[in-house]
């Protein structure tokens, strides 16, 4: 904050206070983000589209979040319920994660789609520039 304050010629409690404010409205997203799975022995990527009893849902989002390899989950209007990013060691472990999903209560079933590799990466530097351009 320190170094912050002196860059942007404000004082520190000045950025610390507005740093808190952008917290409460959830403008950062976590530091998580920036680290990658592969480095942390996690080199194959998936996307599982789960289909659910829906009337389960809300007890379900949470089973599935206690699994350690699903980074990701969203809901989904269309043919899926779910839409999971999950990370595993290799095709063995992938299988594994995919019946962890599959034995939760509610889960009709799953279908699987491996990553070939990021084309495009999370990014919200394009909506700033287009915000800075006043467009």
């Amino acid at each position: 904050m320190v170094a912050l304050a002196q860059k942007l010629g404000l004082s520190r409690n000045t950025v610390q206070a507005r740093m808190a404010q952008l917290e409460k409205k959830h403008v950062f997203l976590s530091f998580e983000r920036r680290l990658n799975p592969a480095a942390l022995g996690y080199p194959l990527m998936a996307f599982i589209s789960v289909h659910v009893q829906q009337q389960k849902l809300g007890r379900l989002a949470g089973e599935i979040a206690a699994i350690p390899e699903v980074l990701e989950g969203y809901g989904l209007t269309g043919s899926a319920d779910l839409l999971l990013r999950v990370v595993a060691r290799d095709a063995e472990d992938l299988f594994r994660i995919n019946g962890k999903i599959l034995a939760c209560d509610g889960v009709e079933r799953a279908d699987t789609a491996l990553a070939m590799g990021e084309l495009i990466p999370f990014r919200v530097q394009p909506l700033l520039d287009r915000e800075s351009e006043g467009s």
